[in-house]
């Protein structure tokens, strides 16, 4: 049997977690310290998905770019497609955070939140 090595990123502890699979069905499971590891193990093996932070545009900005992330993990492989969508937002200041920019983006249930506010500058 075969051991592969994952490391759960659920909570700060970081189990370096041995798995086996069969038939597509874990076998083996060994080094979660807690039930969390194993969820983990079975949602990577089904479909991973992570929060994606990035930035957006700003215009009238006193910062040309604001930072944000996703509200809650989204599919891996959406994260191309869903960096591709991003590239085309501006968004006019002033920005604070927690500011939805985008809501349910690509139909994951997710939305983008400003993690950075940006004052606008006044134009004389």
């Amino acid at each position: 049997m075969n051991m592969e090595k994952i490391v759960c990123v659920l909570c700060p502890m970081g189990c370096k977690i041995k798995y086996s699979v069969e038939d597509g069905k874990i076998v083996s499971v060994e080094g979660n310290r807690c039930p969390r590891g194993l969820s983990y193990l079975e949602d990577e093996l089904k479909e991973p998905k992570r929060i994606v932070p990035t930035s957006v545009k700003v215009v009238n900005g006193e910062l040309p770019l604001a930072s944000v992330k996703t509200s809650k993990p989204i599919p891996k492989r959406l994260i191309p497609e869903f960096m591709e969508l991003v590239k085309q937002v501006q968004i006019e200041a002033p920005v604070k955070v927690g500011d939805v920019i985008l809501k349910n983006v690509l139909e994951t249930g997710a939305d983008v939140v400003a993690t950075r506010t940006v004052k606008r500058v006044n134009s004389a």
